[in-house]
């Protein structure tokens, strides 16, 4: 018999010793601009279950790489921000993955969205979306949600992970009339090919709450980090895109009526 148990896990509540919700936290953005609309607030947490290729963040994958932080800890650095963060952008969370802290990602979304009356915005691949009930998503305005291709077996390779549940949550998102970004990294050899960027822009084509797609020039700025892990980096030899690329997997989307950048 199938299991109908969600894939991967979220880990449990956590406090510190005066009872106050903690998480692991790899780092704070204060001026982002790359991470939603505007200048964003970026909350950076760690943990992840992928072991993407092209990871250049490979030292948040591991929870406890992070530096301890509670919700009031975070809320504290975020309301010194929050009077402009208000006018010119909001508060993003990424990662690592964020789901995996989902209690504490919660939280802060909560209180900022209460509280202090902020845009807010969750990058994920959604992996772990399933172990979530659709409350959860009321404080999160905005979804970056990270496509990392279109082929199941490609999708693997790449991440370690299967392609499913992110497209079972691309649906869900859909449904829930949730705004979304699609993210793509466009990586020469692995995720440029033509018919693979088709599937993808077909699928995404009647999913009305798609606001754009996102074409992300493949870079090495991570591969020192690897090193410094004492890990292998696949990716040494593969190259950035050319704009000629780029402009080409931008126009298949654009084809199908999807606003690309």
């Amino acid at each position: 018999m199938k299991s109908t148990k969600p894939p991967g896990e979220i880990i449990p509540i956590s406090f510190d010793t005066q009872h106050h919700q903690q998480g692991f936290v790899h780092s704070i953005e204060t001026g982002a601009a790359v991470d939603g609309p505007g200048m964003r607030f970026a909350l950076f947490v760690s943990g992840c279950q992928f072991r993407c290729l092209y990871c250049h963040n490979p030292d948040t994958w591991k929870l406890h790489n992070g530096k301890s932080y509670t919700v009031e800890a975070v809320m504290t650095e975020l309301k010194k921000y929050a009077s402009f963060l208000r006018i010119a952008g909001g508060l993003t969370i990424s990662g690592g993955e964020p789901l995996m802290q989902a209690h504490f990602v919660g939280e802060i979304f909560r209180r900022a969205k209460q509280e202090l009356k902020l845009h807010t915005a969750l990058d994920t691949q959604g992996f772990l979306a399933a172990h979530l009930d659709d409350a959860w998503f009321d404080n999160v305005d905005l979804v970056l949600l990270d496509i990392k291709h279109s082929d199941p077996v490609k999708y693997e390779a790449l991440t370690s992970k299967p392609l499913q549940p992110t497209l079972d949550f691309a649906e869900r998102l859909q449904k829930m009339g949730k705004p979304v970004w699609v993210r793509y990294v466009l990586i020469p050899g692995i995720s440029d090919d033509f018919n693979d960027v088709e599937k993808l822009a077909d699928y995404l084509k009647p999913m009305k709450n798609i606001e754009r797609v996102e074409v992300l020039p493949f870079h090495k700025m991570g591969e020192s980090k690897w090193a410094e892990l004492g890990m292998k980096y696949e990716l040494t030899d593969t190259k950035s895109p050319s704009m000629e690329l780029v402009e080409r997997v931008r126009d298949q989307f654009r084809q199908r009526g999807l606003f690309t950048c």
